[in-house]
């Protein structure tokens, strides 16, 4: 008799165990590539996703908007453009509650005294200094200052934000001046300070990004 082992049990145990292991390895590689492939779909759709918050973001930050449902409601009741109202509150405060050193106070800058004659005419009885805080009253008192500027003027953009920056009674002498020369008024030629020219081409620009960029939120 033969005293040789058999081999046929060893190797009938060897063959489950290597095709296991070799099933194991193949599901390890299927979900690697199943995980790489989520990871480049990711890769792809996430920044398509976020990219219009980030834009929005992005945004705020360099053209903010703030109190749009007011600045619509006094452009209509006033017969403004409402991307002026925003611009001139973005060059004046970059919507930020504020004072100046120069006393100017709230969104839209109004120094008292202009806020004072503003109450006179526009029948605020009950108005007083620390509304100027509140953005509805704020708003509503510059938005009657510029169409009391644009009236004066004759419609006249340029010259309406040259008053509103450095006051009526400078304004009306550069033109004067200018029309005296019998010269047609121009921004760069007859505005002698120049934070009064950079603030009307401030404004200006302002004006035309806001027109392009929140058109519907102002109901343009």
């Amino acid at each position: 008799m033969s005293t040789r082992p058999a081999p046929t049990r060893a190797r009938s145990g060897a063959r489950p165990r290597r095709a296991r292991a070799g099933a194991r390895r193949q599901e390890v590689v299927r979900r690697r590539l199943l995980l790489l492939g989520a990871v480049l779909v990711a890769a792809v759709a996430i920044p398509a996703l976020i990219a219009p918050f980030a834009d929005k973001a992005v945004q705020e930050v360099t053209l903010p908007l703030r109190h749009d449902d007011i600045i619509r409601q006094q452009a209509a009741e006033k017969n403004l453009d409402p991307a002026l109202i925003a611009a001139v509150i973005y060059a004046e405060s970059r919507f930020r509650d504020q004072t100046s050193h120069a006393g100017a106070k709230g969104l839209m800058q109004i120094m008292p005294g202009t806020a004072d004659y503003i109450a006179r005419k526009s029948g605020g009885t009950a108005f007083e200094q620390g509304d100027l805080a509140t953005p509805q009253i704020n708003i509503s008192y510059g938005s009657w200052y510029l169409r009391y500027l644009l009236r004066h003027y004759h419609g006249d953009v340029v010259l309406a934000l040259a008053a509103y920056n450095a006051g009526e009674g400078k304004v009306d002498e550069w033109f004067n001046a200018a029309a005296a020369r019998g010269e047609r008024f121009r921004a760069a030629s007859h505005i002698p300070f120049r934070e009064t020219r950079d603030y009307v081409a401030k404004v200006l620009d302002a004006r035309d990004r806001y027109r392009r960029e929140y058109k519907q939120d102002l109901g343009l």
